[in-house]
Formats: C-alpha cells, sequence, structure tokens
C-alpha cells in the first residue's frame, strides 16, 4: 500500500474501501453510488472515475474502467496500490449461447483469455478464475433479488466489433471458429475486461468476480437488478469477513 496518489485513477491511502465495484461506463459510478449511504465523489481523471461511501457501517467504492482489458489491468494494480483487496466487475455482456434471453445475470467464473494484455502478466496457460468466495457472495444475492442468472465462463475479447461484425473482418474465418469453440465449450457470455481483472487479481494475491447482464434475445429493461445483486453481494462478503475475522 501506498500513500502516493496513484498516476491514473488519481487516488491515495484512504480514498476507497477495501470493496470495490468496477463498472467499464464512468456514466454508471454515479448510479451505482446511490446505492451506497454517504456516497461522495472522489476523483474524475480519463476513464477512471470514483465515488466512495459505505454499506453496513463498512466503506466502498465504485471506479469505472473504461473498455477493455488495459484500462481495467491499471485500475486494479492502482486500487490495490491504495488499499483496495475485493474487487466485482459489474456490467454488460453479449450471449454466447443461441436462444438466450436478454436481462439474464451471468455470474462469471472464469473468463477466456481471448485478448492481449493478460500475457504480459502471466503465460496463458495460467487459467483466469474469479474467487469462489466473491462467486459464492454473487450467487447468494442473487437469490435474495430474485433475478435470473446462470454461472459459467465468460469470453473476454479486445474486438466488440469483431465479435458483432465479424464478416467485416479480414480473418472472419477464424473469428467465427473460435466463437463456435465458446459455444460448444460452453461459454455464457462475451465481454472485455473480465480475464484481465481475474489474471491481475491473482497475481496480486486479492480477490475478483464478476456478474454481468446479458444482451440476447429482446431488450435489455433496466440495470437495477445488475446493481442491486452487486450491491448485495458486497453486503454478503462484508458479513462473511466480519464473521471469519479476515483483515
Amino acid at each position: 500500500m501506498t500513500e502516493e496518489k496513484q498516476h491514473h485513477i488519481h487516488l491515495k491511502k484512504g480514498d476507497v474501501g477495501r470493496y470495490v465495484l468496477l463498472p467499464g461506463d464512468p456514466g454508471r459510478c454515479e448510479v451505482i453510488a446511490r446505492h451506497f449511504e454517504g456516497a461522495v465523489h472522489v476523483a474524475t481523471n480519463r476513464e477512471y472515475v470514483t465515488y466512495t461511501g459505505y454499506l453496513d457501517g463498512v466503506k466502498v467504492s465504485v471506479t469505472s474502467t473504461g473498455i477493455g482489458c488495459p484500462s481495467a489491468s491499471i485500475a486494479v494494480e492502482e486500487l490495490v496500490r491504495v488499499g483496495a483487496d475485493t474487487f466485482i466487475r459489474v456490467g454488460t455482456a453479449g450471449a454466447v449461447q443461441p436462444g438466450t434471453k436478454s436481462g439474464k445475470l451471468a455470474i462469471v467464473t472464469a473468463a477466456i483469455r481471448d485478448e492481449g494484455t493478460s500475457i504480459h502478466y502471466l503465460p496463458v496457460a495460467f487459467p483466469a478464475v474469479a474467487d469462489l468466495e466473491v462467486v459464492d457472495a454473487l450467487r447468494t444475492a442473487a437469490g435474495k433479488t430474485g433475478v435470473q442468472y446462470e454461472c459459467g465462463i465468460s469470453q473476454s475479447k479486445d474486438s466488440f466489433y469483431g465479435e458483432v461484425e465479424p464478416e467485416r473482418s479480414g480473418v472472419t474465418s477464424r473469428l467465427l471458429d473460435r466463437w463456435e469453440a465458446w459455444q460448444i465449450g460452453g461459454a455464457i457470455c462475451s465481454e472485455m475486461e473480465a480475464s484481465a481483472i481475474f489474471i491481475v487479481s491473482s497475481m496480486l494475491r486479492v480477490r475478483a468476480g464478476g456478474v454481468m447482464v446479458v444482451h440476447g434475445e429482446g431488450d435489455i429493461d433496466s440495470l437495477e437488478p445488475l446493481i442491486q445483486t452487486a450491491v448485495q453481494a458486497l453486503r454478503e462478503l462484508i458479513k462473511a469477513d466480519q464473521r471469519t475475522g479476515r483483515q
């Protein structure tokens, strides 16, 4: 932990709680922070916006990561340096399996490392796996909020349009073949940050998980069930840590 203000997120020790929600979109930070008690805006720099407040008397924060693994890995690195040790990625994802209805939550247990950032941390053979305590907290939270959810593997990618418009690419057949492989393997969603967050967290010995609302067939009515589930998961982690005396 360091007393210095971090270069990218513009935060220092004491600015954030140990528990941090990580949306990609800076505009969602204020919306999420409304679920905290006494939330205040702490810093804005580049794609990184941070609010800090309290849940059940414990300091918690929300920091946006921007789009993609490079900026997400920076956020986790610098947040750990100022005292955070538990992260939940909160975002949107595309459905991988045909017939998936929009609005269902995907609790991510692991991520396909289909991106270029995490190989700068650990060899590609090392799996990008969510922390089991965070996964359990998310499952408990989803049960309490009453939303439909599925636990499973996400594909983390670098190119949004490579997924949604692969026919424009110079490597169309490769993209389509790999997408079929993710379907055959049972991946449930596709997004752009989880694998790097999981790999960096593994390396730094901190906890990370992810919950996504899935775009599939039909429209998504609201992000509120996603946010409520993520916030409730923080409450579950806080209670569990207090019960076990985890520092």
